[in-house]
């Protein structure tokens, strides 16, 4: 078969394409975890303890096995769960230190939430009643709760056999490592010399809570021949692997399947409590069991984020040229090292520096036990920690010299004409042009129109001032180099895996390791493999999220989806094209080096006659006239394992108004001009960049998991750990600058976690350059009114001018954002 035309060829890569996955979503046709009804399934619940440390003397379960419908009701004990840890995948340093952590707790509870045992019955509802009836006697234990005094002689032991609540110190010295100059020496240099400064500063970074929109569900199916998870999960392939080693299945036969997931946000990057109690008890039972989360149990005992104290230092010449920078951070583990905790302020450790040329760099980080929920990743993991600390540093040291703020970034920055650069921190940045973005956010935000309108209310006495934040960012993407995570001691590699299959009727099966928990995958995938393979967008599907359809893989994180898994499907096009490529020279009757590929149609060189790819997959189908030797075949699998991260990078401005008299912050103006390399589908990119500015926004005004000294949750519901609504946002400013990156053949870099790391200093500095003027020099996360208001009337009463979590002893508990109730309203004000 030949022809000799064919369609003009669309292309799919930079086209802003709808959701091809929306429709089914959007009318009801989802397959949540929870909605998955299985012959004779029984239901879980789990007994959580309501103290942040205690020994537990005694579980009565006998109340609890009477309720009508109760299958049964398990302990640690009766359920094997005190021989099993859960799984910790990166162990920082060769000496940290990391507790059993048991899917059920058999003799002490470490935070409030955590599981003491379970309950099997026949209806959720009443596995739910029965909890109620689990009588548990505790004896109180002091809970560890502040990072510094858990560090302090004589502080309780949150895991006394440890004889420490110090899990790991991590440090690196680019002195030491011969790629940067010594820290000291820069440090000394500044404070000998009177035209050097030294600037010191703490930031605290706020505990979060994913609050993804899909609770947590879990089903397991205990077959003989194949035992079978269903879970909202991040990370079929790791769920996978960790429960066949922690729990001894033979890994052949053990399937687990990611169906839909509303929602992850480094939430469900993780092996639960109960997802490996879900499969023990389906074992044991011998019958298919589920459990689902009720929200607050999420927010209770589901991993926790950031909880860092920030140590910076940073010595520069007067002139603005920054010579040195030390960063010490304090991180909170919470009880447990859950799969990743320990690791992941140590991936900020390389971004502290951020887009800044500075020759000498030291960082370290303890990471610290406490008697509060384990912490994990949340979206950016590490990064927005990084960028914040670096970004509110250099409005600090723009003040302490009296320089513009964005004078004083560009005074350091990279050129563009720099790349690739060299950090201090030993990455190498492989392009950028931080110029570009700058320029162009700076026109769509009209930087110096709002400048001379700041100073003319600071000149008027306005009670309502107006601030401008800047955040001029970058992130590493694509964590994945097998090489670099194996140097940092990571229990995995970074490669991912994509197979495709020709059909013989020329529609397209790409199998792909990663899966979508709302990103768009399957629509960018179908451009990526369309593109590539010169057939029709819908002629491809996107098979994932199932380890048995997509056995090989390692699953969606860190922005790695298209940098890493799309490349993947990139070269197994390329595979699919080179051996379908002799096969068309058969079909030609031309030599192989005279074959050209282009828009889906091989031809000879200089002729128009041509067979397309779907025509030799049917003939490799039906296999009558193949060349000698060649299988009938041209279906390929590729791996692909990058050399380097990627680095997105951006300018973000926020304009803030500030009641001076309340407190209030009004968010008046935003915008974000982002540099993400060569983007696939625009419209995806977009819903990107937007989700992320209000999940980092969210952060800087609203979000906090708050604990009394007691150690319980005070933000356990929606109502106390509040999240924006689209009336708390402004509509926002957007654009892009395009360096494509050299790492990857598509020049991707990457996007879901963008707005999230750039968009909390930017609010942040901006709340603060309102305020400034009157003596206020810091204001913890969330700037909630009442923060806001107390940091003024401190300053202007001769006080520190700061506010943290220490003010809030007079009201009902802290955290939630933007005066959604009164308690965050300064007092007399409602």
């Amino acid at each position: 078969m030949t022809t000799t035309s064919s369609a003009p060829h669309v292309t799919e890569i930079g086209r802003g394409r709808l959701r091809k996955e929306d429709q089914r979503l959007i009318t009801g046709r989802t397959r949540w975890t929870d909605n998955i009804v299985l012959t004779g399934m029984l239901h879980v619940a789990v007994v959580r303890s309501p103290l942040a440390h205690a020994t537990i003397s005694g579980i009565d379960t006998g109340p609890a096995t009477e309720v009508p419908g109760v299958v049964a009701v398990y302990t640690a004990t009766d359920l094997g769960a005190d021989r099993i840890s859960l799984p910790n995948a990166w162990s920082v340093t060769p000496d940290q230190k990391a507790p059993v952590a048991h899917p059920l707790a058999p003799t002490t509870v470490n935070f409030a939430g955590d599981a003491v045992a379970v309950v099997v019955a026949r209806s959720a509802a009443i596995a739910k009643d029965a909890v109620e009836k689990v009588e548990v006697d505790y004896t109180p234990l002091d809970p560890v709760l502040d990072m510094e005094a858990a560090l302090a002689e004589g502080t309780a032991l949150v895991h006394p056999d440890l004889g420490t609540n110090q899990s790991a110190l991590w440090r690196f010295d680019s002195g030491e490592a011969g790629i940067g100059g010594d820290v000291d020496e820069a440090f000394a240099t500044a404070d000998a010399d009177p035209d050097q400064v030294v600037v010191r500063r703490r930031f605290r970074q706020q505990r979060l809570i994913p609050a993804f929109m899909e609770p947590r569900s879990v089903v397991v199916d205990p077959e003989p021949e194949q035992l079978t998870v269903w879970s909202s999960t991040q990370v079929p392939h790791i769920l996978k692997t960790m429960t066949a080693m922690t729990l001894g299945i033979p890994e052949h036969r053990l399937r687990v399947i990611a169906p839909d997931v509303g929602g992850g946000f480094g939430g469900k990057l993780q092996v639960t409590p109960e997802e490996i109690l879900l499969v023990m008890i389906a074992q044991k039972l011998g019958k298919p069991v589920k459990w689902t989360e009720t929200r607050s149990e999420s927010l209770l005992s589901g991993h926790h984020g950031r909880d860092q104290v920030q140590n910076l230092t940073v010595s520069a010449r007067t002139d603005g040229t920054i010579t040195g920078l030390q960063v010490d951070l304090l991180a909170d583990m919470g009880a447990y090292l859950r799969i990743l905790t320990s690791g992941v302020p140590i991936l900020g450790g390389f971004m502290f520096p951020g887009i800044y040329k500075i020759p000498a760099y030291r960082f370290s980080c303890r990471n610290v036990f406490t008697t509060k929920t384990p912490t994990d990743a949340v979206r950016g993991a590490g990064r927005p920690e990084a960028a914040f600390g670096i970004e509110r540093l250099m409005d600090e040291l723009a003040v302490e010299l009296g320089m513009e703020p964005m004078k004083l970034r560009r005074k350091n920055w990279i050129a563009h004409d720099e790349f690739p650069y060299t950090m201090a921190s030993s990455l190498t940045y492989d392009t950028g042009n931080y110029e570009a973005a700058t320029d162009r956010a700076q026109e769509l935000f009209d930087y110096d129109g709002l400048r001379r309108e700041q100073t003319e209310r600071q000149r008027r006495g306005d009670t309502v001032q107006l601030g401008i934040g800047i955040s001029t960012y970058t992130e590493m993407c694509g964590l994945a180099p097998s090489r670099i995570l194996g140097a940092l001691n990571y229990g995995a590699g970074g490669w991912e895996h994509s197979s495709i299959r020709m059909l013989p009727t020329g529609k397209v099966e790409v199998v792909t390791g990663v899966s979508p928990h709302g990103q768009g995958h399957v629509t960018s995938w179908c451009q990526v493999a369309a593109d590539h393979l010169g057939v029709g967008f819908d002629d491809v599907e996107i098979i994932h999220g199932d380890t048995q359809s997509a056995p090989r893989g390692l699953d969606t994180y860190g922005s790695r989806s298209l940098s890493v898994g799309g490349i993947a499907v990139v070269k197994a096009a390329e595979k699919v094209i080179a051996k379908a490529r002799p096969i068309a020279a058969h079909m030609l009757e031309a030599d192989v080096d005279d074959i050209e590929f282009a828009h889906g149609t091989f031809s000879v060189r200089g002729t128009d006659t041509g067979v397309t790819i779907q025509d030799i997959a049917l003939a490799v189908f039906t296999a009558h006239d193949l060349p000698e030797g060649i299988e009938p075949s041209i279906d390929a699998e590729a791996t692909f394992d990058p050399e380097n991260f990627s680095f997105p990078h951006g300018t973000h401005l926020c304009a803030v108004e500030v009641d001076t008299e309340t407190g209030w912050v009004h968010l008046r103006h935003y915008v974000a001009v982002d540099d993400v390399g060569t983007v696939v589908n625009p419209t995806l990119v977009e819903g990107q960049v937007q989700g992320g500015l209000a999940h980092g926004i969210a952060q800087a005004l609203f979000e906090e998991a708050a604990y009394d000294e007691s150690g319980t949750l005070l933000s356990g519901t929606f109502v106390d750990y509040t999240l924006p609504t689209a009336a708390d946002l402004p509509n926002f400013t957007t654009d892009r600058t395009t360096t494509p990156a050299t790492t990857n053949p598509l020049g991707v870099k990457g996007v879901g976690e963008a707005g999230t790391i750039a968009s909390p200093p930017a609010v942040v500095n901006a709340v603060l350059d309102a305020v400034r003027q009157y003596g206020v020099t810091d204001i913890d996360m969330p700037t909630t009114p009442y923060r806001v208001w107390r940091a003024i009337t401190d300053a202007r009463a001769g006080g520190r001018g700061t506010a943290d979590r220490s003010d809030e002893a007079d009201v009902a508990s802290p955290g939630a954002g933007l005066g959604s109730t009164a308690r965050d309203m300064p007092p007399g004000h409602t």
